[in-house]
């Protein structure tokens, strides 16, 4: 692929936070593995509400990572590098 789009990697980025994530929160059962779990949430804690009488939006978003979706990160941004 000689002309990588920036959106591909983005993807790449994504697939591996969330694998990695997944990942991690499965090995935080296991405990030589553990330590993949460790990590910090960020986020709006209490949801925004916009009320306009008729509709209510409702905005909130919650970022867990962990070290397991870091090395996802970066395991596919090195597997995005190889292509």
């Amino acid at each position: 692929m000689k002309n990588k789009g920036g959106w591909l990697l983005v993807l790449f980025i994504l697939c591996g936070l969330v694998l990695g994530g997944l990942l991690g929160n499965a090995a935080s059962n296991v405990d030589f593995l553990s330590w993949l779990a460790y990590g910090e949430k960020f986020g709006l804690s209490t949801p925004l509400e916009l009320d306009m009488g008729i509709i209510k939006l409702t905005f909130a978003l919650m970022v867990n990572v962990n070290v397991a979706s870091i090395i996802g990160m970066i395991g596919a941004i090195l597997i995005y590098r190889k292509i």
